[in-house]
């Protein structure tokens, strides 16, 4: 009995072994061709990139804007490494061309091409060619623009590539002074001042304080920023609740740097006096907690509003939500927790500057991709710089 068992037991796992060689013969086929299969997708793809970067040399700006949208497209669902190697430099320059002399949906369709394309090279060299590149020809078309909606890309396109291709505080300065003069220009003689519309103050103060999250505040130039916190109070006084919502964040955000002092304008004092120095400072000091005082009532005000002030009800909600946290903050110094599921996995945020920086970081994102594919994207990028 005993003998007979062994030799079922030897025949069974002879049968077995032969079993494991036919399946594993079959699944080394079956991974061959899936091997094959996702090569060749994944050179259909490469050359439907080919023939889109191909059509941005065409005349016909409709032709243009097609292609434009089918590489934003494709960008979003994959990362095209293998691509980006080898046309990087090529789909850049056209890309800059679309919005130096294209239509104003050719040129935001090429901002968000440009902002996907930095954020698939990553940080280096080639993400800072991308923002050298980039910043004369956006910061003529911010000031030769006035479509609203084009201005809200191309400050957007600025603050991606800025975020991904600056090397020095210095350099994201730059694009954060940039966007400022939008909202307070330098006046020469054949300049005339254009009062910017609520989608254009909204924008420029979300994209500022976008690259406010990456700065340290005792690197900040003082003489940049004097007087930002007063006018971001102001804000907080306009009819539009997205503007509101805007510079209350911008706000958080600058209490939260710290380094309040960069951030308004000191009394004056003879500089060359020691006596009054520490009156000068202790006048600044109370300054401060002045201004703090008066933002704290108006966030109050805010978080609390019965409605009847700005133009959409349906926002009354989101901006009492929006101050309510905020006022916590300057109250108390907690910052709202928010997890946002993307694909299968969560995105959690605990400070002002994640909180500020993930919607913008999302634009360049079409729609169609935040479901799985935007999981592949998002988190193999953004994986450093949050709590996942």
């Amino acid at each position: 009995m005993g003998k007979r068992n062994s030799q079922r037991k030897k025949v069974s796992l002879l049968d077995s072994d032969d079993d494991d060689s036919v399946s594993s013969s079959s699944t080394s086929r079956s991974d061959v061709m899936l091997a094959q299969g996702i090569e060749d997708v994944q050179l259909d793809k490469e050359s439907s990139l080919d023939l889109a970067l191909d059509a941005l040399y065409e005349k016909r700006g409709t032709t243009r804007e097609k292609a434009l949208s089918s590489i934003i497209e494709a960008f979003s669902s994959n990362l095209q490494h293998l691509f980006v190697e080898k046309k990087f430099a090529t789909l850049l320059h056209q890309c800059l061309n679309s919005i130096k002399r294209g239509s104003a949906k050719e040129a935001s369709l090429a901002c968000q091409a440009i902002g996907l394309l930095a954020l698939t090279v990553g940080h280096g060299n080639n993400a800072h060619e991308i923002l050298e590149e980039s910043v004369p020809p956006i910061s003529q078309a911010l000031k030769s623009s006035s479509e609203s909606s084009k201005i809200s890309w191309l400050l957007e396109c600025l603050g991606i590539v800025t975020f991904v291709g600056a090397n020095d505080p210095e350099e994201t300065e730059r694009s954060m002074q940039i966007m400022w003069q939008l909202l307070h220009p330098k006046l020469g003689s054949n300049v005339v001042a254009r009062k910017p519309s609520a989608e254009v103050i909204t924008a420029v103060v979300s994209a500022w304080s976008f690259l406010l999250t990456t700065m340290d505040g005792w690197k900040l130039n003082p003489k940049n920023w004097q007087g930002s916190i007063s006018y971001f109070s102001s804000l907080l006084d306009k009819d539009d609740r997205s503007v509101r919502i805007a510079a209350g964040e911008a706000l958080a955000l600058i209490f939260e740097v710290g380094s309040l002092e960069k951030f308004f304008i000191e009394p004056k004092g003879p500089s060359d006096s020691s006596i009054h120095e520490e009156n000068i400072h202790r006048e600044g000091f109370a300054h401060i907690q002045g201004l703090k005082g008066k933002i704290l009532n108006q966030v109050r005000n805010l978080s609390v509003e019965a409605g009847g002030k700005g133009s959409a009800k349906k926002d009354l909600n989101s901006q009492r939500n929006s101050f309510r946290d905020i006022l916590e903050f300057l109250e108390g110094g907690y910052c709202p927790e928010t997890s946002m599921k993307i694909g299968g996995d969560s995105l959690n945020t605990s400070r002002w500057s994640q909180l500020i920086q993930v919607p913008l970081l999302l634009l360049p994102v079409t729609s169609k991709c935040l479901g799985l594919n935007v999981n592949y994207f998002f988190f193999s990028y953004f994986s450093n710089f949050f709590c996942l």
